[in-house]
């Protein structure tokens, strides 16, 4: 099986910064993307940015010039850098596996973001 472990949810304030990790264990090939979503209470689950195998990077047009994603290859890892921090940027994200035939998600870290 794939694991997807993440971490480096917490409090932030307005403004603040937090870096999301998740390492990837088991055996798979194939990739085709690695995502983070994100989703609030009540809100739909949103595709907030992506990394192909090739190493292009998008993201959702509320995060763009404010968060980065990267991969460490070697660590099977991928990160979420998230700076200026918004309140509406507070909800569960989740890291995404996108294999050829299947998806897998890890557990989902909280970010919460204070006024």
């Amino acid at each position: 099986q794939v694991q997807l472990v993440e971490s480096g949810g917490g409090l932030v304030q307005a403004g603040g910064s937090l870096r999301l990790s998740c390492a990837a264990s088991g055996s798979f090939f194939g990739i085709n993307a690695m995502n983070w979503y994100r989703q609030a209470p009540g809100k739909q689950r949103e595709l907030v940015a992506l990394i192909t195998s090739g190493g292009s990077t998008n993201y959702a047009d509320s995060v763009k010039g404010r968060f980065t994603i990267s991969r460490d290859n070697l660590k099977n890892t991928v990160y979420l850098q998230m700076n200026s921090l918004k309140p509406e940027d507070t909800g569960v994200y989740y890291c995404n596996l996108q294999l050829l035939l299947q998806d897998y998600w890890g557990q989902g870290t909280q970010v919460t973001v204070s006024s």
